[in-house]
Order: structure tokens, then C-alpha cells, then sequence
């Protein structure tokens, strides 16, 4: 299928040839008849990546702290490594599209294959032929509006919050500063529900609107995208006594303190398209807002804007300067007023793989598929692997079209498909990595162990013991977890048991809607990177394990102590509650006389861990980690997490 994407790390914005994402559970697959371009959100993304690196950075002075904070505890390679990751990839483009429902998921309620449908979300109604989208950024369209209007539905749902916001009444007077199409959107909506409406923009005119006048508005809403601090002034001056300001763009924030003061206004900001917004659980998993309690969330929100289109009470036909085919979108930020990209009947392609053969592997090569492509697979992993001659790259999965197809291209590999089932299937296939999301790992490990295959796959290994035991019953061992602490060259000549051993792992806390703090997805970082730990405790004491016991707070900050069959005994105490500065790992043991100690070491054993697991893969060999080990250090990090809940030991 084709997509829009830019080159975040050239700025370059091109038209490419995407495999087309397959159905998910809780979603719609969706092929797109029209999509719109945001002229202010988009065209803010598209400039940011055409910036320079030092534009870069001065955008977004957060990312920078989090760059400086990974120098001060894993050293400038980690650092320029991450750094060199998240600027070479696609981003796609896109967030308000109209199709019609192709496919639809297992859990999914209320929708058909045939209907049409608005959908909305950036990385989900993108410019592209064919999109997989959350259910509850999905909104069925009325009879009688077309699919070429209801695709302006997101940014409509944008305007009718900031209206819901500035709780705007019949007769009330309201301004809006920014005459975009959120903004000529919200002075519809205004229009609508009752209200004279002052419109501000020198750049656009519209038809009815009053002039605006300083002490009579009862709100005012900023829908202007500019750094400058005038609209917020503005704003301040078009307020009566008490009034409201509704900040919808993105202007600048420095609130002119006596003017606020004296009229006691109220400064509101309104979170995109409603309730619903930047909350995984109902975007991502459907767990949707009881009515009672949240009226509007963002799927009603666009419900509702696709009502007001079909009442005739919104009118978006003279709002679309452009119509552009998808074939020509990279224009599509040239252009001044506003942008529709139209899909046409045939979609070039309905295939989730991209097809690219290996050609003859000779024999004894790895034919190597990947699944799972993310900022750690592409900065450490797949390097690690292409640098070995044996390795043919075959086939590279991830979840979105842009992603595998950027992947295929940055590595080589022969073809590119966002369906792992055909990784696993493909009969050239010898030996798969697996680095996806957390929750999806024991399905894909037990799939392809069954399939004859030798597997990489990235810890952890699973999130519950039922899986581990489907793992179990695949009835295969030619399987390697990525615990590679225990292949560091520091970790070679470790004393001889039994041992007291202390690792300690400073780490800095993750964003509250990060994915592994999602139970269901990440399951949270001691199943997420403690089992890195233990499982090095296990490497060291090189004897069984017999009990775990762990007590912590906040969900990342935990101390567990490990007793071995030899006697020996390990402590691990993880925690986010350090200052930056302070050295990402230390690890002590005593023992047999001697007392190691490593502090702050940058070798993780990654490129070892991956050299042995290679020749073990080539010639059929035992792989570097034995199962039983693999078993027993999975079974003690579920084990940290029963202890944790219950406080109690618990005997493996």
C-alpha cells in the first residue's frame, strides 16, 4: 500500500510503498477514502524534522535533559547510539481519516466489514491506503455525509472540545483568535450552539463575524499556532470581568500576569479531541467511560461533529482548497489552506508482506527473520547480527507498514511484512528474533519453536507462568533469552561458591503512560529488566535456585534476595529514586577469598551473547543459556513479583 512518511533525520517528506497492517484484537482495519492534512499540528511536525539537529534540540528541550541525563549514567556511545536511533526512522503522517471497515477484531463490538467510518489518532489514521485503528477512535458515519467531509471529523472533534471546554451558551459572546480550519471549525460550532462569534486573523477572512472589541467576550478560544505570546494578550484584552480562555493551539504560554489578575479570568487548556486522550486503557485496550460519569469522550466527540455535518449546521465543502491524490501528497505541505488526499478504488497493494526473497542461502548461512524492530532492536541488536557474514537477512516484522518497510531498507533485509505468522511460516526461515512488546513474546516464542526454528528472544521471556508453560510443551530447546549481563568480559573469572553477591541498578523513572508500565503490555519493569539481574545472580552462583523473597514501593522500586542450593545468597535492589548522576549498575561479590567489585561498566555483553548464540544457531550445537537456566531465572522473576504482592518468600 502507499503512505505518506517523513525522514525524521533528513526532514525529507516522500510517498512510499508500505506492506499493509493486518487486523488486531480491538481494532478496525480500515481502507482510507480520504484523509486530511492539519495545517497547524502536521505542518509543526513536518518543521521540527526539516530542522537542523541544533533546531532539533532547541524544540524540545526534554528530549535534550533525557540525552544528557543517558551520558551522565551510560556514557556518550549509549547516549550518541540512542540518539542515532530515534532520528533514523519514518514517521508517519496523518490523524484525521474517512474509509470504509474492511476487517474487523477479535473484541471489537458495534462496527461491520462495509461501513463507513471516520477514524482518528496520530500513528493510526494515517495517510495511507489501508490503517488499523483503536475502536474507540472509530465513529460510524450518518447516511447522507460524504466520506471527503467526514474525514475532517478528528479536527472537528478538536474544536467541539475547546467549545465543550469554553462552556460556551446560547447568546454568550465568543472570540476565537486563529482562523485556521480548527478555528473556522470552532466558529461553526459556536455558530451552532447559539453564540455571536468575534473571529481574529489577519490572514483569513470570514464571513458574519463581528469585529472584535476589548471587555465583551464572554470566552475566548486561541486556535493560532505561532511562538509568539500576542494571542494569549489578545485574549486577555477581548475578556469582560471573569471570563474564559481556552488555549486549543500553540502559541506562546506566558500569561501577562496583571491583566489576569485584575479581570480574574480563567486560563483553560483543551486536551485535543476530549476525555480519552493519552489514556492507553481507552484508546488502546476499549475500556471505555461510563456516560454517567464522562459525557463526552473523544469517540463521542466525533460522533457528535459527524451529526452537526449531517444537520447542515457544519459546512467543511468550502474549507478544501487542494484535493490531491495519495500518489502526489509529498506536495501536500507546500500548500496553503486546506489539504484533502484522496485514495482511489484499487489500493496498490492489500498484502502484509512486502516480498523480497533471500534468494539460494548457501549452506550453513543463518536465514534470519526478525519480529519486532524497535529502538532496541535497531540500535543494538541488528547491528550485533548484520556484522556477521552467515546471517542472511530475510524478512524484518513490526506492527506497522512504515516501520518494516524503513526497516528493510536501513539493514537490507530481503522483505519487509507486518505479519509475524509469516515469519514463523516461512519455510527459508531457520532462526528468528523476537523484540517485540513484552506481552506478545511467549505466543511468538512457542509459535516458532514449534515451526522448527532456532530463537533469539529479547527478555523477558514471558509475563506469567501459564506461558511459560506453553513455552515448555513447544518441546523444543533451541532457544536464547537476552540475558547478556553474563556474557560481559567483567563477568568471566567471577569467584567460586557459595557467594554473597549485591547488584545494584539505579534507573531513572518511566513516563506514567510508558507501555511497560502497562500490566497487560509491559507488565511493569521487574518483569521488564529485573529478570536481567536475578538471572545474572544465577550465572554467578552457578547453582540453583531455592527461594525468593522481595519487598519494594511504587511498582520500580524493589529489593529481592536470593537463596542457591550451594548456600550462596544475592540481594538485587532496583529502584528510580537516585539522582541521575549517580552510576547505573554495580555489582559486588565475596567469595573464596576475593572481593570483586564492578562499578558503572559500559560492556553489557551484547555483542558475545549474540557471537555464541550465532555459532550455536550455525551448527546445531547447545545454546549459550541452558533451558533449565533460561526456566529458572524466569520463574524467579515471577517469583519478585508474588513475593512483592503477598509478602511472603516463595520456594522454586
Amino acid at each position: 500500500m502507499k503512505q505518506l512518511i517523513q525522514d525524521f533525520k533528513s526532514g525529507a517528506i516522500k510517498v512510499v510503498e508500505a506492506p499493509a497492517p493486518v487486523v488486531a484484537p480491538g481494532r478496525l482495519l480500515v481502507r482510507n477514502a480520504f484523509s486530511v492534512v492539519s495545517a497547524g499540528t502536521e505542518r509543526a511536525t513536518v518543521a521540527l524534522g526539516q530542522a537542523s539537529l541544533l533546531g532539533k534540540a532547541r524544540s524540545r528541550p526534554d528530549l535534550v535533559k533525557q540525552v544528557f541525563d543517558t551520558v551522565k549514567r551510560e556514557g556518550v556511545a549509549a547516549a550518541v547510539q540512542k540518539v542515532q536511533s530515534r532520528l533514523d526512522a519514518w514517521k508517519a503522517l496523518g490523524y484525521s481519516s474517512a474509509g470504509t471497515v474492511i476487517a474487523i477484531g477479535e473484541g471489537v463490538e458495534g462496527f461491520a466489514v462495509g461501513e463507513r467510518v471516520a477514524c482518528a489518532g496520530q500513528d493510526y489514521a494515517s495517510h495511507a491506503e489501508i490503517v488499523s485503528v483503536p475502536v474507540h477512535l472509530c465513529a460510524k458515519i450518518p447516511e447522507g455525509v460524504e466520506l471527503a467531509h467526514a474525514a475532517f471529523t478528528t479536527l472537528g472533534a478538536i474544536a467541539l472540545h475547546a467549545v465543550r471546554q469554553a462552556e460556551a451558551r446560547i447568546g454568550e459572546n465568543v472570540a476565537v483568535i486563529g482562523l485556521g480550519l480548527i478555528g473556522q471549525l470552532t466558529v461553526q460550532i459556536l455558530r451552532a450552539a447559539g453564540c455571536r462569534v468575534t473571529g481574529c486573523d489577519p490572514a483569513v477572512m470570514m464571513d458574519g463575524l463581528h469585529a472584535p472589541r476589548p471587555d465583551i467576550a464572554d470566552a475566548v478560544i486561541i486556535a493560532a499556532a505561532t511562538d509568539a505570546n500576542e494571542p494569549l494578550e489578545l485574549a486577555a484584552k477581548l475578556c469582560r470581568d471573569r471570563g474564559r480562555v481556552v488555549m486549543v493551539g500553540v502559541t506562546g504560554m506566558e500569561v501577562p500576569r496583571e491583566i489576569f489578575y485584575r479581570k480574574e479570568l480563567e486560563l483553560r487548556l483543551s486536551r485535543s479531541y476530549g476525555p480519552g486522550r493519552y489514556d492507553p486503557q481507552y484508546e488502546e485496550h476499549g475500556v471505555d467511560y461510563p456516560i454517567g460519569y464522562v459525557r463526552w469522550t473523544e469517540q463521542r466527540n466525533m460522533a457528535a461533529f459527524l451529526q452537526l455535518l449531517a444537520d447542515g449546521k457544519v459546512n467543511v465543502a468550502p474549507l478544501v482548497a487542494h484535493r490531491l491524490k495519495i500518489e502526489d501528497a509529498a506536495r501536500a505541505y507546500e500548500l496553503t489552506g486546506g489539504v484533502v488526499i484522496e485514495y482511489g478504488g484499487q489500493v496498490s497493494s492489500l498484502s502484509a508482506r512486502l516480498a523480497g526473497g533471500a534468494g539460494s542461502p548457501s549452506h550453513g548461512s543463518i536465514v534470519l527473520g526478525v519480529i519486532g524492530a524497535g529502538h532496541y532492536a535497531q540500535g543494538v541488536l541488528l547491528p550485533e547480527f548484520k556484522r556477521h557474514p552467515e546471517v542472511v537477512l530475510h524478512t524484518v516484522c513490526t506492527a506497522t507498514g512504515a516501520n518494516a518497510k524503513k526497516a528493510q531498507e536501513k539493514f537490507g533485509f530481503a522483505g519487509c511484512t507486518t505479519d509475524w505468522r509469516s515469519v514463523v511460516a516461512d519455510k527459508d526461515v531457520n532462526t528468528v528474533l523476537i523484540a517485540t512488546r513484552h506481552n506478545l513474546h511467549a505466543e511468538m516464542v512457542a509459535a516458532a519453536l514449534r515451526a522448527g526454528k532456532t530463537v533469539w528472544c529479547e527478555k523477558p521471556l514471558c509475563l506469567r507462568a501459564e506461558e511459560l508453560d506453553e513455552i515448555l510443551q513447544a518441546g523444543s530447546d533451541r532457544l536464547m533469552v537476552g540475558f547478556n549481563r553474563r556474557f560481559a568480559r567483567w563477568a568471566q573469572g567471577l569467584p567460586a561458591g557459595p557467594l554473597v553477591m549485591r547488584y545494584r541498578v539505579s534507573v531513572q523513572p518511566l513516563p506514567a503512560g510508558h507501555w511497560v508500565n502497562d500490566p497487560s503490555v509491559g507488565g511493569g519493569r521487574i518483569l521488564g529488566e529485573v529478570c536481567h539481574f536475578v538471572d545474572f545472580l544465577q550465572f554467578a552462583a552457578k547453582a540453583r535456585p531455592l527461594s525468593v523473597f522481595a519487598q519494594g514501593f511504587g511498582g520500580d522500586n524493589v529489593q529481592v534476595a536470593v537463596r542457591f542450593a550451594d548456600g550462596s545468597v544475592g540481594s538485587v535492589d532496583y529502584f528510580d529514586v537516585a539522582d541521575a548522576g549517580l552510576a547505573k549498575e554495580h555489582f559486588e561479590v565475596f567469595g573464596g577469598g576475593r572481593h570483586v567489585v564492578v562499578d558503572d561498566f559500559r560492556d553489557k555483553g551484547q555483542a558475545e551473547a549474540v557471537r555464541q548464540f550465532l555459532g550455536a544457531a550455525k551448527t546445531g550445537g547447545p545454546m549459550p543459556i541452558p533451558m533449565e537456566e533460561i526456566v529458572a531465572s524466569s520463574r524467579m522473576t515471577l517469583a519478585v513479583v508474588e513475593s512483592v504482592r503477598n509478602n511472603q518468600a516463595v520456594l522454586l
